[in-house]
């Protein structure tokens, strides 16, 4: 079966908390697309390509006999958005998109229903045909109507007659002769009539998901969260095909964080290489059909390594800071899904040459554990412990009362990429396995030993010199879990995720209610010196954490004969309604940070991706565990009475899994033949 994008996700208009008088349309080019727009026919806003610049329009159409558009209704779709506008005399109905290619396109109708005739004129956004951008380069832009190259730009529209009208515009790089030469050849065939356009769109637009699983339940709000998951990384997909960023990847968000001056954005923007998103990414990546993106992502982490080994942001004209991240883990992951030796042995000096980096620029000669100088780069600025061994000042920025750290997320992430290493070199015959191996052990006994205070029951983060535990529960305290490096010693921690400590409504805060600079709406003390959406991981709900927490709640419950089960499905259902706009599970709307008491959301970046979803229904939702050679399928019970998932490619197989409505009865499929089944919830190992 087909997940159908568009019918499972339409809806009513979606427009920006800060700017609800615009319009969001999602449907994205590799380098072009609309941070929004306003309402009106064409394509006026602010629009961006390959990174951000802000182009206050496209083109427009004007109407003699119409001031303002609104009211109008809007239906929302993730291939396009349709503009329904009546007023006595007028009538308009538009369907605007951008294809994958960078052609935005406006079909139109308009009818006149009244006694008196009325004009329409077409502005365009450039006359000279192109415009600047902030990387040193313009843009050239060709304008058609109906298939053809702009010939008239205004029309008279007499009583009782329609017109139809389909403008585009094609976007390149000015030097792109031959690649702005194809793409209007591609315009003339398709948009010689809005229909046909549309229809030609919409085919394409769904062609990426055919390669998706499908996941179906009794549960239609997890069933359109993985449709909504699958539809951002299809809006986050860029490929600049320049600079630092030649190949394709996929960034954390189309950056509706940046001010809205014409061609002059300030501040941070989202739509370059983020490294510390780049894992989540590929965990729930390694789960579509088509494996090119590994290697595609692969390649652009390499391309954006410095001399010492340290994956560092990107945009296509510069590079940014490395981040803290778990990409050499996520690499083994998505291998076992691909079965593909070439990209492991491939991925190997990459993930080695990370691992080495690590411990020559944060390492010490004490232990093997990792030091964090700089608090921005483990992606949670602000965490209190920082600043627990000066009593929490007021003014957090003031250096003198700042303290580097042995940070638990650090070091963890460094114990996965050490292990998943080891496991490359197996792979690949390299005979440094074993030397990963006790290396890996070591980072874990000095997490076990050094991190872990038995009588509050957390792991905490070090004092960077001494040693001596910052007693802040940080949310990452709970990240050993994920690591899977936990035993019967450490249940007090899970116990202390499920308290009052961290109840908050919201799925898990970023620090503990307990902590004094508790801050949920995302300031320090009452200061927002970063503005009222300023990136603060003192309170706040982060979509982050919270996958990689219930990665290990999932974890621990399969491990303790599913003891965490229940609590996996509750926390996993606040994580879900987080999507939407108000939790309402109607309006797709995942951001960045929630206010983690009341659920608002407190960052305007809408469809963003530095977490992961899709990973985590196929891990404990279906239970596939994913092995060289055989899956296990050991589902948690998390209340569903069916579910099924479809169209599964694993180490080459077709997969699939279900938890019949009629029986209870547990069955895998491979390549279309029944090779397990058992009554109800239980675990079956099968040999692929």
């Amino acid at each position: 079966m087909t997940m159908i994008i568009d019918t499972i996700l339409e809806g009513k208009r979606r427009r920006l908390r800060t700017n609800p008088e615009k319009v969001l349309m999602d449907a994205s080019g590799l380098r072009l697309w609309a941070d929004y727009l306003d309402v009106e026919p064409g394509f006026s806003g602010r629009i961006d390509f390959i990174h951000k610049i802000n182009i206050p329009s496209l083109f427009r159409i004007r109407c003699s006999a119409v001031k303002e558009y609104e009211p109008s209704q809007i239906t929302w779709k993730p291939s396009h958005i349709t503009l329904s506008f009546e007023k006595e005399g007028i009538r308009l109905k538009e369907r605007k998109f951008i294809t994958i290619y960078d052609t935005a396109v406006s079909c139109m109708t308009w009818e006149n229903t009244g006694n008196s005739p009325f004009t329409l004129f077409l502005e365009l956004g450039t006359e000279d045909g192109s415009f600047p951008t902030t990387y040193g380069k313009r843009l050239a832009a060709v304008y058609f109507c109906n298939g053809e190259r702009i010939k008239e730009r205004e029309w008279a529209v007499s009583p009782g007659e329609k017109k139809d009208l389909c403008v585009a515009v094609q976007i390149c790089l000015e030097e792109e002769t031959e690649r702005m030469e194809s793409a209007c050849g591609e315009i003339g065939k398709k948009f010689r009539s809005g229909k046909e356009g549309l229809d030609i769109h919409i085919k394409e637009y769904q062609s990426w998901f055919d390669k998706t699983p499908e996941f179906i339940s009794d549960n239609p709000v997890i069933d359109k969260t993985w449709a909504y998951r699958w539809f951002i990384f299809r809006h986050n997909m860029m490929e600049p095909g320049i600079g630092n960023l030649k190949e394709r990847y996929f960034c954390e968000g189309r950056s509706h964080k940046m001010s809205k001056t014409p061609y002059k954005p300030e501040g941070w923007e989202f739509s370059k290489l983020i490294p510390l998103s780049v894992p989540m990414h590929l965990l729930d990546l390694r789960w579509y059909q088509d494996k090119e993106y590994g290697r595609s992502i692969l390649h652009t982490m390499r391309d954006n390594q410095d001399e010492t080994g340290e994956f560092h942001c990107a945009r296509a004209d510069g590079r940014g800071n490395p981040y803290a991240n778990f990409f050499g883990w996520s690499v083994w992951q998505y291998y076992l899904v691909s079965g593909e030796k070439a990209f492991a042995q491939e991925a190997l000096p990459v993930v080695k040459k990370q691992r080495e980096a690590w411990k020559k620029v944060y390492g010490n000669e004490e232990d093997s554990l990792l030091i964090q100088y700089v608090h921005q780069l483990t992606g949670m600025e602000y965490q209190p412990s920082y600043w627990y061994f000066h009593d929490f000042p007021l003014d957090c920025r003031d250096e003198k009362k700042f303290t580097p750290l042995k940070r638990v997320d650090r070091n963890v992430y460094h114990y996965l990429n050490t292990l998943a290493t080891a496991y490359l070199c197996g792979v690949c015959g390299d005979p440094e396995e074993e030397r990963y191996r006790k290396e890996a052990e070591e980072i874990k006994k000095d997490i076990l030993e050094k991190m872990w205070d038995g009588e509050s029951g957390f792991f905490y983060d070090l004092h960077y010199q001494t040693d001596e535990k910052a007693y802040v529960k940080n949310i990452v305290g709970a990240f050993p879990f994920f690591a899977g490096i936990t035993d019967e010693n450490h249940v007090k921690c899970m116990e202390t995720l499920f308290s009052e400590e961290f109840d908050t409504g919201c799925p898990f805060p970023s620090v503990s209610k307990e902590c004094k600079v508790f801050t949920p709406e995302g300031g320090w003390m009452g200061q927002f010196f970063k503005g009222r959406n300023g990136c603060i991981w003192d309170g706040p709900a982060w979509p982050y954490a919270n996958s990689i927490i219930l990665d290990g709640i999932g974890r621990e419950s399969l491990a303790k004969g599913h003891e965490w089960d229940e609590e996996f499905g509750r926390y996993f259902m606040k994580f879900t309604r987080l999507h939407y706009y108000g939790g309402d599970g109607e309006t797709p709307y995942l951001v960045e940070h929630y206010n983690s008491m009341s659920g608002e959301c407190i960052s305007d970046d809408v469809d963003y991706s530095h977490s992961y979803y899709i990973d985590l229904v196929v891990k404990y939702i279906a239970g596939i565990s994913v092995y060289p050679g055989k899956i296990v399928v050991e589902p948690l019970d998390i209340g569903l009475e069916h579910f099924c998932l479809n169209n599964l490619t694993i180490q080459g197989h077709d997969i699939r899994v279900c938890l019949e409505k009629e029986n209870r009865k547990l069955t895998v499929s491979v390549d279309g033949e029944e090779r397990g089944n058992c009554e109800g919830l239980g675990r079956l190992e099968v040999i692929l």
